[in-house]
């Protein structure tokens, strides 16, 4: 890949007059300065769509031919120029050029260098504003789709652990304080449906994002007899944008593709964090292997999540991308803008970001090992089945549940004082406070019972997650969920 990178070359310097005079034509006789040069190339960032810029402009020369507007053998050279191009740059032989500013330009500069002068009938009825919206709208479509495949793979390994450890008891935490006992299974499969609702997003986002601008030209459309339907399709687009305005100046796809990316980024960051809790000695539930651990450079004794670390991290650059393209467009006025180039390389940071955490987290989900001991001994620490004694005395008393609370937070208090766990608690002392509790309710104290009890939908019953991870991993392995 280094390699690659290095031989896709860029040019700079002497050239520079020349080349920018031949593209923009008659009306400028000076290159830029220098410095304009530097903020207004924008090739360093949209090169990456080279692959989208050629297939938006064989659809279109191929249009043209079929409309007319250029002939048969131009369209065909102009096709073949093309395909010698992407080859160029798949093969790292491509020298890209800061001086012709985007991968446009340079694609058609180089495309006159090969075919000569038909390649100038290409931009006929098109604008660098409708082609770059175009080019924008398939990379991020691409990306999406991307992410949903990486996305399905996270929820198979969860689900698939999730299935593994049904029967695992770990304490479920509020305000990151014992609550009630719940299964690691049960745990994970709420990450399952963190990520289903990711990918409804990104779905969502795409459906929205698959029309195409192609054909907008500048801003007004063009006087050309053009078939805009017939690009559409030829590029997968379910219809061409009915608006020639929008077509040009929406980002709208790039900001709910962000914004569904950073609610993902926060969905992992979560489960980061908790992988960082867990793996700590002082709580211990969990182990990383070397694969997804770093050691200290002093401290040798030291296993780091980094990992887990690093994804947590990059939440922040996913959020923060979102948030500048929105500060970018709010005071925009129809239609483009120059404003819009910043839209492109955050937007792609931001989404390389996601895809490189989502990896991760799926591969720290397959490698973990639970410590299932360690984790049960934790379920029952914090009078953590308090509840179940306020429910059996709701359900087997008829007490009303807050005069329950009551009672049993005053058999916790008397556990606590006595410095055992509330089923070891002796059944005289609890009837000092309530006499009409029985060995049933004591029986019902264990973690194990608890969660076995917990057999409402959704809820942590290992019966219930055998069933919810079967499902998951039922409708996963068929093609297309």
């Amino acid at each position: 890949m280094q390699a690659r990178r290095a031989a896709l070359k860029v040019t700079t310097g002497s050239e520079r007059d020349d080349m920018s005079n031949e593209m923009w034509g008659g009306r400028y006789s000076a290159g830029p300065d220098a410095i304009m040069e530097d903020i207004n190339v924008s090739i360093d960032v949209d090169r990456r769509m080279y692959a989208q810029d050629i297939a938006a402009s064989k659809a279109h020369a191929a249009m043209l031919a079929a409309k007319g507007i250029i002939g048969a053998d131009d369209a065909k050279n102009i096709a073949g120029g093309l395909d010698t191009i992407l080859s160029e740059i798949e093969g790292g032989t491509f020298t890209f050029k800061r001086s012709l500013e985007d991968i446009h330009m340079n694609v058609e500069s180089r495309l006159t260098d090969i075919i000569g002068a038909p390649a100038g009938r290409l931009h006929t009825a098109r604008s660098r504003n409708d082609q770059v919206a175009t080019d924008f709208r398939l990379w991020v479509r691409d990306a999406i789709d991307g992410l949903d495949r990486a996305l399905k793979a996270y929820q198979l390994a969860l689900a698939e652990r999730a299935l593994e450890h049904a029967d695992t008891v770990m304490p479920g935490f509020t305000h990151l304080q014992t609550a009630q006992p719940v299964t690691f299974g049960h745990h994970l499969l709420a990450y399952v449906e963190m990520a289903a609702r990711d990918r409804g997003r990104f779905a969502d986002a795409r459906k929205r994002l698959n029309e195409s601008p192609l054909g907008a030209a500048a801003l007004a459309g063009t006087s050309f007899p053009i078939d805009r339907h017939a690009t559409a399709k030829t590029l997968g687009f379910d219809a061409p944008m009915a608006n020639s305005l929008d077509a040009v100046s929406d980002r709208d796809f790039v900001l709910e593709t962000l914004a569904a990316a950073a609610i993902a980024s926060v969905h992992l960051s979560r489960f980061a964090e908790e992988i960082v809790i867990w793996t700590s000695p002082l709580v211990g539930m969990i182990k990383l292997s070397d694969k997804f651990t770093t050691g200290s450079s002093i401290m040798p004794q030291k296993r780091n999540p980094d990992a887990a670390e690093l994804v947590r991290a990059k939440t922040g650059r996913i959020i923060g991308s979102l948030n500048a393209l929105l500060i970018v467009m709010k005071g925009l006025p129809l239609a483009y803008q120059k404003d819009m180039q910043e839209d492109k390389e955050g937007a792609m940071d931001a989404l390389a970001a996601l895809s490189l955490a989502v990896h991760a987290m799926t591969g720290m989900a397959r490698d973990l090992t639970a410590d299932t001991a360690r984790m049960e001994r934790a379920a029952g620490d914090g009078y953590a089945t308090a509840t179940d004694l306020a429910d059996w005395l709701v359900r087997t008393l008829k007490m009303p549940f807050r005069e329950a609370h009551h009672v049993t937070g005053r058999i916790v208090g008397k556990a606590e004082a006595a410095g055992v766990a509330l089923d070891r608690l002796p059944l005289a002392a609890m009837q000092e406070i309530e006499p009409r509790i029985t060995d049933e309710a004591i029986r019902m104290l264990s973690v194990h019972s608890s969660v076995a009890s917990r057999v409402s939908y959704g809820g942590t019953a290992p019966a219930n997650v055998r069933t919810q991870a079967q499902g998951w991993l039922d409708r996963l392995k068929k093609d297309g969920v």
